[in-house]
């Protein structure tokens, strides 16, 4: 599973011009799920995800979580993240989690980061045709990948 973590100000996403989610400060997450990923990534990163410290303390350093802080976590589905673009100039998706296992496995994941006690929680929908809008905050961005977190 791999995630793309962005420290936000504010966070929307939208379908069909209309607003589906969105947070104020907190984390921006784009979510990725490979074949192979199963309920231990999902838990696993959900936990990583709410208690990293990459937020400022009083004095300027990341030292504080999202949690800590009271922030939200914007979560949107983004299968290109299993992108492989080593060979030749079209990115192979091959490595991605079928849809039914990865929609499975990001419910999972949305419910996992809800039971850390971040609030608010919003996301996207699974396979749809979304747009993006975030104020970065940092910027900070952090790439999280169970296969290499976890050493499977």
């Amino acid at each position: 599973m791999k995630a793309i973590l962005q420290r936000v100000r504010r966070a929307r996403v939208e379908i069909e011009g209309k607003p589906v989610g969105e947070i104020g400060q907190g984390l921006m997450v784009l979510l990725g799920v490979l074949e192979g990923d199963g309920v231990e990534q999902a838990d696993f990163l959900a936990e990583k995800a709410a208690n990293l410290r990459i937020f400022e303390d009083e004095n300027g350093k990341m030292n504080r979580s999202l949690l800590d802080i009271g922030g939200g976590m914007l979560i949107v589905s983004n299968f290109t993240l299993c992108a492989d673009a080593r060979h030749g100039r079209r990115p192979s998706f091959t490595a991605s989690a079928k849809p039914e296992t990865a929609n499975a496995l990001y419910e999972r994941f949305i419910a996992a980061v809800k039971d850390t006690g971040v609030s608010p929680v919003e996301s996207g929908r699974f396979g749809a045709d979304m747009q993006v809008t975030l104020q970065n905050d940092g910027p900070v961005t952090i790439i999280l990948d169970t296969d290499e977190i976890m050493k499977r």
